[in-house]
């Protein structure tokens, strides 16, 4: 295998792109044959408090893709800027008329996004809006199914409507008075305080008592200025996987989660204070009913590429907590645990995703 990088005209007059061409010598015909390597730019990061997990997850796509089959580009997006992000650490800024950048002088404008930004903009469906609007494919779901999904509130307010099991919640506003009272007599203590749109359980609170709340209202407040009030649902904890792939979905084997905390907060979740078991320590019944609920849900919400559910199991029911629609992928994360017991490889699985964001038609 030889690898020839080139800089070509395209269509458009006066500007360059960058491929890579891959020509393998076939021994069996004594012929050469080359394969153009598509651009895929590894996008992470993110405006929340997500951003350094987000970094993390888009550091192990990179790694993992296949390097003869793409160019990969890590970019971050961050609040000081948006730029592609070189080997030796240089920066070079994305022009957003085309979401392209330079590489030794040469432009690139990506064939597609892998999406790993966790949070806004790219849980919430900002950037698949602008990524829709200057025509490159994307791994991650829609701009109104990111947008829905990731409001907690609005995403149970659809699925309550479809007979999907959740626990009690009550809604709160910053700036708009509530009452407490109220509060308490529909989700009971304890109860969840947490924001509406935030993840990695930044912002979160397990509430016993009505001593707490005003402290966790504010805690919350600090990552949204929505916040959902949940009832703390009693039993196993479990996380699944979905993807789907020319239109066929596949869930993936449930996680069981274990917290040494409260309940599956940030320690928990990134510094090692909980055990996660897969696949989960329930009935093969309960697998399967909580597989078909995570392929309905994701059915019903219109989801695309890989997301996660998660669900309490509370006397053999699974009520449905939330769904990611750009889960974590580093390496600590659930997503990657559950693809390896599906006895796929990351490579794989990623390629996977990458080949059906540009195969699939663009929603």
């Amino acid at each position: 295998r030889h690898t020839l990088k080139v800089s070509c005209k395209n269509n458009k007059p006066k500007v360059s792109n960058f491929y890579t061409i891959s020509y393998i010598f076939d021994k069996r015909t004594n012929s050469t044959f080359g394969m153009v390597k598509k651009n895929i730019a590894v996008v992470m990061g993110g405006f929340s408090s997500e951003f350094e997990i987000s970094l993390n997850s888009g550091n192990v796509v990179c790694e993992s893709l296949d390097q003869t089959v793409y160019n990969i580009f890590p970019v971050h997006i961050l609040q000081e800027g948006w730029f592609y992000v070189s080997e030796n650490g240089s920066k070079s800024p994305i022009d957003k008329d085309d979401f392209s950048f330079k590489v030794a002088g040469a432009k690139v404008v990506p064939d597609a996004v892998f999406n790993t930004v966790h949070g806004t903009p790219g849980e919430d469906g900002l950037l698949q809006a602008y990524w829709k609007l200057i025509g490159i494919p994307q791994t991650s779901s829609s701009v109104y199914a990111s947008a829905l999904s990731f409001n907690k509130r609005d995403c149970l307010s659809v699925l309550k409507g479809f007979g999907v099991k959740c626990a009690n919640s009550y809604y709160i506003n910053k700036g708009v008075p509530y009452n407490l009272d109220e509060m308490v007599k529909k989700v009971g203590l304890p109860c969840f305080v947490k924001p509406n749109r935030a993840g990695s359980s930044y912002g979160i609170s397990k509430v016993k008592n009505t001593d707490e709340f005003e402290a966790a209202l504010q805690k919350a407040f600090t990552e949204d200025h929505e916040v959902l009030v949940e009832t703390a649902l009693l039993g196993t904890e479990v996380s699944v996987g979905a993807y789907a792939i020319n239109g066929e979905i596949t869930v993936l084997p449930p996680t069981e989660i274990v917290s040494e905390n409260e309940f599956f907060d940030f320690e928990a979740k990134y510094l090692g204070q909980s055990e996660e078991i897969t696949p989960a320590r329930i009935s093969e019944e309960i697998t399967q009913r909580v597989q078909a609920e995570t392929k309905r849900i994701y059915e019903l919400l219109n989801m695309k590429g890989v997301t996660r559910c998660e669900f309490i199991i509370q006397e053999g029911e699974p009520y449905f907590i939330e769904i990611n629609a750009t889960p974590g992928l580093s390496k600590e994360s659930i997503i990657p645990k559950q693809v390896r017991e599906a006895n796929m490889t990351l490579t794989q699985f990623f390629g996977m995703l990458i080949e059906e964001s540009l195969a699939a038609p663009q929603k």
